[in-house]
């Protein structure tokens, strides 16, 4: 068995004080950092430690660089914005591992949990995740439109609060267009939508609207898009704000 080893790490929305004091630990105890780009650049330099940078779109072959560095005998710590489970590099390890090398098996891997961005806006609005919800990517990079429909449709029919990851993107922008209309056809007008875009960094912003208002071309990559449910209420505040909850009983 290898003396190597993976860990699967999230490293929150953005915020340091976000990041958890495990996922710290790990990161300052790798030989090696692996991961997209723009995460590793979150991470300060340290002495000795290999930094493996790629783009985004590269994720199976993330995992197998990491996998065989891991195979090498080095302690590799696989980085993802958020949490690995969601989303994210997790799911691309383990689909590597099922298809791969039989030795990766032999591995000591361990996925270690972040705070997700839909976790983040959420504490930022208030409470709106507060009773049953969903949560989809609108990704369509890897499943069909189809099904990415089929879910959306579902989830508004059941009344569930939404919670909408990989919105849009420069090659992406139809999507979440398509998504708005089908949500408009099952939800009334006045749903509260909100799109909360880079929670916890500098260029932070939180958009407060509703389903008949919205307009979705705002969305991008870095936004997190919630959609109320019928239950989820605003709250106005003596200081001008409001709170966006979801209250667990029903009324």
């Amino acid at each position: 068995m290898s003396s190597g080893r993976l860990d699967i790490v999230g490293l929150g929305p953005g915020p340091f004080e976000w990041m958890t004091p495990e996922a710290q630990s790990l990161i300052e105890k790798a030989t090696d950092l692996v991961g997209y780009g723009v995460y590793l650049d979150r991470l300060p330099a340290a002495p000795g430690q290999a930094r493996h940078t790629s783009d985004n779109r590269v994720e199976i072959d993330r995992a197998r660089a990491a996998l065989d560095l891991a195979l090498a005998g080095r302690r590799v710590a696989l980085v993802s914005g958020g949490d690995p489970g969601i989303f994210a590099m997790a799911a691309t390890v383990f689909e590597a591992i099922e298809t791969g090398d039989p030795r990766w098996r032999s591995l000591a891997i361990e996925t270690h949990p972040g705070v997700s961005a839909m976790l983040a806006a959420a504490a930022r609005l208030g409470a709106p995740l507060g009773h049953d919800f969903a949560v989809i990517s609108l990704s369509d990079n890897l499943k069909p439109w189809k099904a990415i429909e089929r879910r959306v449709k579902a989830a508004a029919e059941a009344d569930f609060v939404l919670a909408l990851y990989n919105p849009a993107s420069k090659a992406r922008s139809k999507p979440i267009h398509d998504a708005f209309a089908l949500l408009a056809s099952v939800k009334p007008a006045e749903t509260l939508v909100a799109f909360a875009r880079a929670v916890g960094r500098l260029d932070e912003r939180i958009e407060l609207t509703t389903l008949g208002a919205a307009d979705p071309s705002i969305a991008d990559m870095s936004t997190l898009v919630l959609i109320g449910s019928s239950q989820t209420r605003r709250i106005e505040r003596a200081d001008g704000g409001c709170w966006v909850y979801t209250p667990r009983s029903y009324r």
